[in-house]
């Protein structure tokens, strides 16, 4: 007679299939594989050279940001806007003809007005709110989840945008410097947003590190050619950019000239472009917890660094593209003309600062390239500013519970890896979608920023009046009502700007945000509702008491008479379950007659059933088997013993345990079943077990402190 006796556990898990508890994110590497066929020493090696080491928990602090690398960190986008902003505003302008552009220095002045009203705005909200949670905590707070929910939907939305309008304005002016990318600008896009992906999950501070040189050069250069530019003016030396010379045609309803109301809509809408240079000043609020102490003052000293710096680059750009006459329109092939002449469609239009660039220099051409190269890498880097703001605001809406749980974790290198990942996925999308086109992009944009500036200074007006009430100290009580003073201008200039860019941009693709700000409302909604349910559902009532099943049924299904067999059958047995049989599925009756041959000859201690299949079914009959035994005793528990194999190859796991993942599949929503996999390690198994073994041992895959040994202590 056959001994049946338990088997050692098998010592680690190393394929998906055989893994019937899925490890939380404290313990990732209980259960991995070679699924993929990649040797994972070698996987590891490559990852450690791409990433970096892996960061322990408590060097969380040594990622914190001083001001002078916050600064670039979460200010490039704002500034970048320099690069686009001007170019919307002459280029909405331009639909009525020469003339509008002469205003456009007013718009620049109206822009600047709301950017530094923001600013101080903002300055109160980091003071006040500094955990990070930025606008999205603080319409929470005040005015409910509802709002608050609100502003989360319309900064991610947001988010994604500026990543997309960054990343292609980036691709248009590479393909403006260097001619062979002209037609190449998605590709050129899709690969910056890949290299920005791969260094933020390095982790924020190296990103911050990398990116701040080309950040600063971009801030010196625009203001040093403003400044040469100047000089040049006052010297009576400064030329007129290369496109002064020639006509912009009228849109057919301006070709006899714009009535006042006309008139008005557009400037409206060049202000509500304009108004792209606003993009980013939330990022700082919600990027808080990312500086060093004091976390708060430094953030507000970056917001007022940030608001001085985007102005004057703002005005100066505006400014001397008006002295020097520069042309920028939407269609250059028809709207510019020479003695009546349209330029065609070979003509290339450079944006407004190559112009500009092109003119100030043209006794010093590499002035011009260091102006274009620095444009485009900031354009490439103002991306990060979302990739800074999109993870952490996805950890802090997964916490609560909106968004998957997956979000809230960190990874080797402490960065939310899973966000940074998600953002780079949605953004390639968008400029794919949309060609890399900023003009289309464009009109996307700012809905999402705005509805969420609204609504936060609405949220510090109350948090402010809230204050008030309680607070006796008449310093104090000053200097509340100073902050409610500024949040409330605040509310009210940034809900005129919303109303604007709403009726301005509706048409021309603003809608197309709003239904993805709607439909991620409801989608957060629903995965709230979700998680509300699971708790409720799992959650223990207060007189509820360990309930012990009446009687365990074991079953193990035999498929044929084996080595894994027999170890499922050994630890069936040594779990010692108040019955115990084994099943098998009739399917072809030869085989079966062999397996029970095989069966009474060794001898085995455990009854054999036969299931019928006449159809030639395995999941149906013993679905119907174990739910008969339920049927009979309610409170009686099924555990189903499933014996599989551990490969070690993907195409190993393509032959095997198909059959075994189905079954399982349909037996977990089986009331009172119990599924258990008893894995057996194939030879390419414990080969992927030692290659995982030396996973541990590769050079530089974490800081290592030295080994403690027993004679240490």
């Amino acid at each position: 007679m056959l001994r049946i006796e338990p088997s050692a556990p098998a010592h680690r898990c190393t394929a998906p299939s055989t893994c019937s508890l899925r490890h939380g994110n404290a313990a990732p590497d209980l259960c991995s594989s070679n699924i993929l066929g990649v040797t994972p020493a070698l996987g590891d090696i490559g990852k450690r050279l791409l990433l970096g080491r892996k960061l322990r928990s408590t060097q969380l602090g040594e990622t914190l940001l001083p001001k002078r690398i916050a600064l670039p960190v979460f200010a490039s986008d704002a500034l970048s806007s320099v690069a686009y902003a001007p170019d919307e505003i002459f280029l909405t302008l331009s639909i009525a003809g020469l003339a509008a552009l002469t205003i456009s220095w007013k718009i620049s002045l109206a822009v600047a007005v709301v950017l530094v009203v923001v600013v101080l705005s903002y300055r109160q909200n980091v003071h006040a709110y500094p955990s990070g949670g930025g606008d999205y905590e603080v319409a929470n707070t005040n005015l409910g989840p509802t709002a608050g929910l609100t502003v989360a939907s319309a900064l991610l939305v947001d988010y994604v945008l500026t990543v997309a309008v960054s990343i292609s304005s980036a691709a248009q002016y590479a393909a403006s410097a260097i001619p062979a990318l002209e037609g190449h600008q998605v590709t050129v896009a899709v690969i910056a947003i890949l290299f920005l992906t791969t260094m933020n999950l390095r982790g924020v501070r190296e990103s911050g590190a990398a990116f701040a040189i080309p950040t600063y050069i971009f801030m010196f250069t625009i203001l040093g050619m403003a400044a040469w530019g100047f000089g040049r003016m006052l010297f009576g030396e400064l030329p007129e950019a290369s496109s002064a010379s020639f006509d912009i045609a009228a849109e057919d309803q301006f070709a006899q000239g714009a009535s006042g109301l006309a008139m008005a809509f557009l400037i409206l809408r060049a202000f509500s472009s304009g108004c792209a240079a606003l993009t980013g000043v939330e990022a700082i609020s919600n990027g808080v917890p990312a500086f060093k102490k004091p976390k708060s003052k430094n953030a507000a000293t970056t917001l007022a660094l940030l608001g001085s710096i985007s102005i004057l680059m703002v005005i100066s750009v505006v400014t001397l593209a008006n002295v020097m006459k520069v042309r920028f329109v939407e269609d250059p092939a028809h709207q510019l003309s020479r003695d009546g002449v349209p330029v065609g469609a070979d003509f290339h239009q450079d944006p407004v600062i190559g112009q500009l660039a092109k003119g100030i220099f043209d006794h010093f051409s590499p002035g011009f390239y260091l102006v274009a190269a620095a444009t485009g890498i900031i354009l490439v880097l103002a991306a990060n500013t979302a990739f800074n703001g999109f993870p952490v605001l996805g950890s802090i809406l997964a916490r609560d519970g909106y968004l998957p749980r997956q979000l809230h974790t960190r990874g080797d290198r402490l960065a939310f890896s899973n966000g940074i990942i998600i953002l780079a996925g949605f953004a390639i999308v968008l400029i794919v979608a949309f060609d890399a086109e900023v003009t289309k992009l464009i009109q996307l944009y700012i809905v999402g920023v705005f509805v969420s500036f609204t609504v936060s200074q609405t949220g510090m007006v109350r948090h402010w009046t809230r204050l008030l009430r309680d607070e006796q100290d008449p310093a104090a009580r000053a200097r509340m009502v100073r902050s409610r003073v500024i949040n409330a201008v605040g509310l009210t200039l940034t809900g005129i700007v919303l109303i604007i860019v709403l009726i301005t941009k509706f048409l021309l693709g603003a809608y197309i945000a709003i239904i993805a700000m709607a439909a991620l409302f409801l989608l957060m909604k629903g995965i709230r509702r979700h998680y509300e349910t699971v708790r409720k559902q799992t959650a223990v009532e207060g007189d509820e008491t360990l309930m012990l099943p009446s009687r365990v049924h074991s079953i193990v299904l035999v498929s044929k008479l084996h080595r894994p067999t027999l170890r499922a059958l050994a630890f069936a047995k040594a779990a010692r379950p108040y019955t115990l049989e084994a099943v098998t599925v009739d399917v072809d009756r030869d085989e079966s007659d062999a397996l029970q041959a095989d069966w009474e000859r060794l001898g085995i201690p455990i009854p054999l059933k036969r299931l019928a299949s006449p159809y030639r079914e395995i999941t149906r009959p013993i679905l119907q088997y174990v739910r008969d035994i339920r049927r009979q005793s309610p409170r009686d528990v099924v555990t189903v013993y499933i014996p599989e194999y551990v490969v070690g190859h993907w195409w190993e796991h393509l032959l095997h345990n198909q059959s075994a993942l189905r079954l399982k599949g349909r037996l977990l929503f089986t009331p009172g079943v119990m599924v258990t996999s008893v894995p057996y390690q194939l030879i390419s198994s414990q080969a992927a077990e030692e290659r995982q073994d030396r996973e541990d041992r590769v050079a530089g895959q974490i800081r290592r402190g030295p080994r403690k040994t027993s004679g240490d202590r």
